[in-house]
């Protein structure tokens, strides 16, 4: 049986270790995980995927601002790689930008594939609108709206909340 349940303060290790065996040690040099040093996830917005109890997969989103205003940054969302295809990873995206919207954020960001993350909503964000702090392929940026009018302010920098 698949289940999809908030993420807990012991999840650590196990996300930690669907993340290596997703992205390997490289992820730590992608511009996205700039934003992320120093910042903890949005707890309220961690989800975990599991399969008869085991781990399959993981969502986590972090605070950003984007010049100034509040928004926040999908990513990054794993599925370890016996297991995608299945659509783990679009459920996941699903209950957590639902549980965002509920929460009152506005807007959310990522850097990723366009065709895939458009399944939820995601549109790229247009060219020179934002700057990200570090090398990014531009066409990569994308957003989405959680509330009416969250994507019209935000333009500038990328930069770390807190």
């Amino acid at each position: 049986m698949i289940t999809y349940r908030p993420e807990r303060p012991k999840d650590g290790p196990l996300i930690e270790h669907v993340l290596d065996v997703s992205f390997g040690p490289g992820r730590f040099a992608k511009t996205a995980y700039r934003l992320r040093e120093g910042v903890g996830p949005i707890d309220a917005l961690g989800y975990v995927v599991e399969e008869d109890g085991a781990p399959r997969g993981t969502i986590r989103y972090w605070p950003v601002l984007i010049g100034g205003t509040p928004s926040i940054m999908l990513g990054p969302v794993a599925v370890l790689p016996a297991h995608r295809g299945r659509g783990m990873a679009i459920q996941l995206m699903k209950l957590s930008l639902a549980k965002a919207a509920e929460l009152g954020h506005r807007s959310v960001i990522l850097v990723g594939d366009e065709p895939y993350y458009a399944r939820v909503g995601f549109t790229r964000v247009p060219a020179g609108r934002m700057t990200m702090p570090g090398p990014v392929d531009y066409t990569r940026l994308l957003w989405r709206e959680l509330a009416p009018g969250g994507l019209d302010e935000l333009k500038g920098p990328i930069t770390r909340a807190g």
